[in-house]
């Protein structure tokens, strides 16, 4: 059996501590109180920071827990956030795919497109931001469900309903599919959710993996797919390309 991880007790111990503390607390009394060594506590300390579970008083260098801790039961994220975190790497994807860019996150049972960019080139469209889009008929969706099980059952658990002849509707396919993306690190719907239509999606990743959303590219069958109906590899790239760009940007700088 593997062994027990003992940063990760440490850094328990640390946030157990600034929780029970009636006030802010110095490093030295958090070393202290641990038996750590002072280097030891600042860089827990400062890692805790950057993922927003400490917080640091500028003025005193004094921590106390940090609001990240009450957001445990989601990603953190809301969409206004998400959405500002891909506003430039969204319209670099259009502008390099010459396909429409949507950026989605799981939302009471769909995928939410906190995000829309239109295709560039002078046909009509309509925004999309806001629509709420079937998880496992779409590239986003499927690329979220991929990374969050529970949704994936309580989406088979509701019915995977038929868009098209294509659509995936029983959980042994849905489970394939999801095994696919993660193994791949994208996600491709051909003619699931509607006729003629195809697209490819890629994770957005934030602090340690964990995935808060998507981004994807959608248009006609044979822009996207080659003769065999498979992805187009150089439109692969630029989504993933975006995917990975956007997630350190997710990350920060590394403390």
């Amino acid at each position: 059996m593997p062994g027990l991880i003992q940063s990760i007790e440490r850094c328990s111990a640390v946030l157990r501590l600034l929780a029970a503390a009636p006030g802010r607390l110095r490093v030295k009394e958090i070393a202290d109180a641990l038996d750590l060594p002072k280097s030891t506590a600042q860089s827990i300390l400062r890692t805790l920071t950057h993922i927003g579970f400490a917080e640091q008083d500028p003025r005193t260098a004094r921590y106390r827990p940090g609001r990240a801790l009450l957001d445990l039961g989601s990603t953190g994220l809301d969409a206004n956030e998400l959405r500002a975190y891909t506003l430039n790497w969204a319209d670099t994807l259009a502008s390099r795919s010459r396909e429409e860019v949507h950026v989605g996150a799981l939302r009471d049972g769909g995928v939410l497109v906190v995000h829309h960019v239109f295709r560039p080139d002078d046909s009509a469209q309509s925004m999309q931001t806001g629509q709420v889009l079937p998880p496992h008929a779409t590239a986003l969706g499927q690329v979220l469900l991929a990374y969050r099980m529970a949704a994936a059952e309580d989406a088979v658990a509701g019915g995977l309903e038929a868009y098209t002849r294509a659509t995936v509707t029983t959980g042994q396919a849905l489970a394939r599919t999801l095994t696919a993306t993660r193994a791949q690190g994208w996600a491709s719907s051909v003619e699931q959710w509607r006729a003629g239509r195809a697209g490819i999606a890629a994770p957005l990743r934030t602090f340690g993996g964990l995935v808060v959303g998507a981004i994807g590219i959608s248009g006609p069958v044979e822009r996207l797919c080659d003769t065999r109906r498979q992805p187009r590899p150089a439109l692969v790239e630029h989504v993933v390309a975006a995917a990975r760009a956007i997630s350190r940007d997710l990350c920060g700088p590394q403390p």
